[in-house]
């Protein structure tokens, strides 16, 4: 066996509106079922994850708040992997009346076009944070963290290798982690700048689209794309 896990992207990926549905848990047993683990790797917090996903217990490790936080669904064990929030930050956006501004463990959360905002208070703070984009949604966090990190902590807890892990996601936040994977891959609905990076697109979206993914790493363990970045190597 080649990979050894599956690392996945939560919304627009394995999940449609928030939901796992029927197709795709029955596919994250039986990839479970083949001795492979699986990883989420996502940029909620973690409560409102648990509250919208009640089938946690599907994987192995969660890697939440965008990379900084770490969750074992099993123990209930979570191991902060970044500072907490600035509390400056906090009040300074809240005094702004910040629309849908949301506080984690670590991450600070709104919408576009209020990044603007949010740019303006760390600047005149004089904080070293960082801008994350995805579909919509503006994630502060500090600048070394993002979901790379993040999966990095969790396959050293799980001792594996990121050559052997395949990574699928659809948006801009997602190409941190799926370039550090051995096998990088996208669903259908992907934005098209993480389309032309990996090397897998799946046909349907999704979690149609990672059920298609995970039967073929189940049938074929991806040997013709392992062969294919071998010749590619040696012809290097």
């Amino acid at each position: 066996m080649y990979f050894r896990a599956l690392a996945t992207d939560y919304d627009g990926t394995v999940a449609h509106d928030g939901v796992l549905d029927d197709q795709i848990i029955g596919a994250l047993v039986r990839l479970k079922a083949s001795g492979r683990d699986v990883i989420l790797v996502t940029g909620r917090e973690l409560d409102e994850l648990i509250e919208v996903c009640p089938r946690l217990d599907l994987f192995d490790l969660v890697v939440a708040e965008n990379g900084a936080l770490l969750y074992d669904p099993v123990t209930k064990e979570e191991v902060l992997l970044a500072e907490a929030p600035s509390a400056e930050l906090v009040e300074r956006l809240k005094a702004a009346k910040v629309p849908g501004l949301s506080v984690g463990r670590s991450i600070i959360a709104t919408w576009e076009p209020y990044e603007v905002v949010v740019l303006e208070a760390i600047r005149e703070l004089g904080l070293e944070l960082q801008i994350i984009f995805n579909k919509g949604a503006v994630m502060v966090l500090p600048s070394n963290v993002n979901k790379a990190t993040g999966l990095k902590a969790a396959l050293t807890r799980l001792d594996l290798s990121a050559k052997n892990v395949v990574g699928i996601g659809d948006a801009e936040n997602d190409h941190a982690f799926i370039k550090t994977c051995g096998c990088a891959a996208a669903v259908a609905n992907a934005i098209p700048a993480l389309i032309k990076e990996v090397d897998i697109v799946t046909e349907g979206q999704r979690g149609a689209g990672v059920t298609e993914l995970i039967d073929r790493i189940i049938e074929t363990d991806l040997q013709d794309l392992v062969a294919l970045h071998q010749r590619s190597r040696v012809a290097t």
